[in-house]
């Protein structure tokens, strides 16, 4: 299976949810940017808040999901940014109904 920027958001936006939302973390707007080359697969991400406890759970679960669909060979980074921070309007129309944000 060829692995593109693409097939890993879906495999992510399936199988990777905010632990307090109950939402994935792809409609929630928090993944900024997915690359692969060579088995290493990079993926730049925000939160909802700097101070997300919960980031470790979410970094785990990315690594996991990916590598259960590409290969546990698969090498992956998980980098956390906050440029541009989070902020409601980056979440999915599903997203912001389901939060009430609509």
């Amino acid at each position: 299976m060829d692995i593109t920027p693409e097939a890993m958001r879906e495999c992510i936006r399936e199988n990777v949810y905010d632990p307090e939302l109950g939402l994935n973390v792809v409609d929630l707007g928090l993944l900024y940017d997915l690359a692969i080359s060579d088995k290493q697969a990079h993926v730049e991400m925000t939160l909802t808040t700097m101070g997300c406890p919960l980031y470790d759970v979410i970094q785990t679960d990315i690594t996991r999901a990916l590598q259960e669909q590409f290969g546990q060979e698969l090498q992956v980074e998980v980098e956390f940014v906050f440029d541009p921070p989070w902020t409601p309007e980056m979440m999915s129309e599903d997203a912001r109904m389901e939060m009430g944000f609509v």
